[in-house]
C-alpha cells in the first residue's frame, strides 16, 4: 500500500512539472510586458470570427448631413422618431453640410448640386391622397403656399425655383464645399388637415424632406444622391413655443425612472436618411399647368367620361370597350382599370390609381377607399367596385310592334298574352327607371332599340278610341310597376323625326 501512494506522488509531481514548462513557454514567447490584447485577436480563430463584421471603410457614411435649428419635443419615446413643433410662418434655418470623407464621390467636387425641400404628409393613408388635400387647400387659401423659401436670410443658395403646380416644393443650387443654409417658411398648419368635429381635434404631423441630386451626362439634375427628413407639427403663431412648454412642463412632473423611457429635448433637429421622395409624371415638365384641378389619365382611354344625362348604372353606349362597360375584374391590367375608372365618373382619381391594376384595386376595403377618396366618393367606388347597382323606382316591359303589321290586327293585348296570331311570340325588353319623368322614358327607349335620342319628339300613350294622350311626368308617376306595353313609331307632321307611342 505504500509503494502504491508512492508511485502517485511520482505520477503527480511529474504532472506538475510539466504544467509548469508549458507556462514558462508561453512567458518566453509573450513575455510579461509584451502581452496584448490585439496579439490575442490576431489567433487563427478570432480571426475567423472577425471576417464576419463589417470593417470600418464598408460602414454606410452619408455624404450630407441636414440640420433643423428648431427644438425636438421632450415627450417622445426612446427609439421613437423625434418631433418638432414648428410655428407658421416662421423661418428656420436648415444647414445643408458636406459630410464626404476625404476621396468620396470627387465627382460632385468644385460643382453644383440641386436638392429639393418638400413638406408632405407623415400619415401614409393621407399620402395617397396628396394631391387632393392640397387641392382643398389651394381652393380654401388661393395664393398662398404651403412652403416658402426665406431667400433674403438664406446663404448660399443660387437659382431658387418654385413651380405653380407644386405649392408643397422649393428648389436651388448649393456648393457642398461653402456654407449653406436655407431658410424655410411652413404656411399650413396640422389641423388644417384633420376633420373637424367637435373642435380641439390632434393635428396631422407633416415631414420636411430634402432630396439632393448631381448632374447627369445631359446637364441635368436628376441622379439622386442623398434623401432625409424629419417629422414637425406645424403650429399658429406661437403655439410651438407653447406646445414645448407644455411637454417639458409634463416631463418635468414625471418621475426619475418615467424619465428614462423618453428622450433628451436636443435644440437642433438632424434629418435622418430616407428614401427619395417619388416624382409626379407631371413634374417639372409642362411648363404650361393644367387649368382644371383634376389630372388626366396618364393613358389614354378608349372610352370617353359619360355626361350627366348618362349617368345611369344601365348605360351603355355602342363602341365602349368591354373593360369599361362591365364589372372590373381582378385580371384587368393598369389601362383597363384607368378606363374602368373614367367609365364610371372618377376620373378625379386616375392619378391616383395610376399604378393600380384591378386586383390592386379589389383589395381594398371600405375603410381604405373612405381614407383615401373622402367619404362621398369612397362610398360611391366602393359600391361600383362591388356592382352595387341603383335599385331601379320602376320597370316597365316594352315591345316594338313590327312596321308590316297593323296596330290593331294580328296582336294580342299588352299583358294578355306572350303570342301574335301567326304563334310568333313577342320578345319584350326590361326597361329600368331611376328617375320618374317621361325624358327618362324616352331616353331608355332610344338606348334599348337603337332609336337615335335627338330624333324623338314626342312620347304617347294610346287612350280610348286610338287617341294619343302625351306622357307626362305625371302620368309615369303612376305607372304600374311591371306594365307591360307595345311601342309603334310614326312620322313628326314636319316630317322632322317621329313620335313613340305607347299601347
Amino acid at each position: 500500500m505504500a509503494w502504491v501512494l508512492k508511485m502517485d506522488e511520482v505520477i503527480e509531481s511529474g504532472l506538475v512539472h510539466d504544467f509548469d514548462a508549458s507556462l514558462s513557454g508561453i512567458g518566453q514567447e509573450l513575455g510579461a510586458g509584451a502581452y496584448s490584447m490585439s496579439d490575442v485577436l490576431a489567433l487563427p480563430i478570432f480571426k475567423q470570427e472577425d471576417s464576419s463584421l463589417p470593417l470600418d471603410g464598408e460602414t454606410k457614411h452619408p455624404p450630407f448631413q441636414y440640420v433643423m435649428c428648431a427644438a425636438t419635443s421632450p415627450a417622445v419615446k426612446l427609439h421613437d422618431e423625434t418631433l418638432t413643433y414648428l410655428n407658421q410662418g416662421q423661418s428656420y434655418e436648415i444647414r445643408m453640410l458636406d459630410n464626404r470623407k476625404m476621396g468620396d464621390m470627387p465627382e460632385i467636387t468644385g460643382k453644383l448640386v440641386k436638392s429639393i425641400i418638400r413638406v408632405v404628409f407623415h400619415d401614409r393613408r393621407l399620402q395617397y391622397t396628396e394631391h387632393q388635400q392640397l387641392e382643398g387647400w389651394k381652393w380654401n387659401r388661393p395664393g398662398d403656399r404651403l412652403l416658402d423659401l426665406d431667400i433674403p436670410m438664406s446663404v448660399g443658395i443660387i437659382d431658387t425655383r418654385t413651380n405653380p403646380s407644386q405649392l408643397n416644393a422649393v428648389e436651388f443650387l448649393w456648393d457642398p464645399a461653402k456654407r449653406t443654409s436655407a431658410f424655410i417658411q411652413v404656411h399650413c398648419i396640422s389641423t388644417e388637415f384633420t376633420p373637424r368635429k367637435h373642435g380641439g381635434e390632434k393635428g396631422v404631423p407633416f415631414r420636411i424632406q430634402v432630396d439632393t441630386f448631381k448632374q447627369n451626362e445631359n446637364g441635368e439634375y436628376t441622379d439622386h444622391l442623398h434623401s432625409a427628413s424629419c417629422q414637425i407639427k406645424v403650429f399658429k403663431p406661437k403655439g410651438a413655443d407653447r406646445k414645448q412648454k407644455t411637454d417639458r412642463e409634463k416631463m418635468e412632473k414625471r418621475t426619475a425612472h418615467e424619465k428614462e423611457k423618453y428622450q433628451p429635448s436636443y435644440d437642433t433637429t438632424i434629418l435622418t436618411e430616407c428614401s427619395p421622395w417619388p416624382d409626379t409624371p407631371t413634374a417639372y415638365v409642362n411648363s404650361s399647368p393644367s387649368t382644371a384641378p383634376a389630372f388626366t389619365s396618364p393613358q389614354q382611354g378608349t372610352c370617353s367620361v359619360p355626361d350627366s344625362n348618362s349617368s345611369s348604372p344601365n348605360h351603355q353606349g355602342d363602341g365602349v370597350s368591354q373593360a369599361c362597360s362591365e364589372q372590373l375584374q381582378p385580371s384587368a391590367t393598369i389601362q383597363e382599370t384607368q378606363q374602368w375608372l373614367l367609365k364610371n365618373r372618377f376620373s378625379s382619381y386616375t392619378r391616383l390609381f395610376s399604378n393600380f391594376s384591378g386586383a390592386d384595386l379589389l383589395k381594398l376595403t371600405k375603410e381604405d377607399l373612405v381614407q383615401i377618396c373622402g367619404a362621398a366618393d369612397g362610398i360611391r367606388l366602393y359600391n361600383s367596385l362591388k356592382s352595387r347597382s341603383v335599385r331601379p323606382r320602376l320597370t316597365i316591359y316594352v315591345c316594338q310592334e313590327q312596321p308590316s303589321s297593323s296596330p290593331l290586327q294580328g296582336q294580342q293585348p299588352a299583358g294578355s298574352g306572350g303570342d301574335s296570331g301567326s304563334g310568333t311570340p313577342y320578345v319584350y325588353h326590361a326597361i329600368y327607371l331611376e328617375e320618374m319623368v317621361a325624358s327618362e322614358v324616352a331616353r331608355k327607349l332610344a338606348m334599348v332599340f337603337n332609336i337615335p335620342f335627338h330624333q324623338i319628339n314626342q312620347v304617347y300613350r294610346q287612350g280610348p278610341t286610338g287617341i294619343h294622350i302625351l306622357v307626362s311626368d305625371q302620368m309615369v308617376q303612376n305607372f304600374q310597376d311591371e306594365s307591360c306595353f307595345l311601342f309603334f313609331t310614326v312620322k313628326a307632321e314636319n316630317g322632322d323625326g317621329i313620335h313613340i307611342v305607347l299601347k
